[in-house]
């Protein structure tokens, strides 16, 4: 009887181990996620300052050359 009752409780024992593991597992895969989805955000937005500096510059020496086409009587 007390046999039982030991390898009910080695039961009970594995089942709570397999569900701390489960969720600690499931709260790693959450925090990798979250990473990976602000890391990805960060890159867009470099992505997004970098074309928009590109852009601003390319504007600014169009009307540079503009102004100097311009001045010598080319436009």
């Amino acid at each position: 009887m007390a046999n039982k009752g030991l390898q009910d409780l080695k039961q009970q024992v594995q089942g709570a181990a397999q569900e701390a593991v489960t969720a600690a597992g499931a709260s790693a895969q959450q925090v990798v996620d979250q990473a990976t989805e602000a890391g990805q955000k960060a890159m867009d937005q470099v992505a997004k300052s970098t074309q928009e500096t590109i852009d601003k510059t390319a504007n600014q020496a169009s009307e540079t050359f503009s102004g100097f086409g311009k001045k010598l009587g080319f436009m």
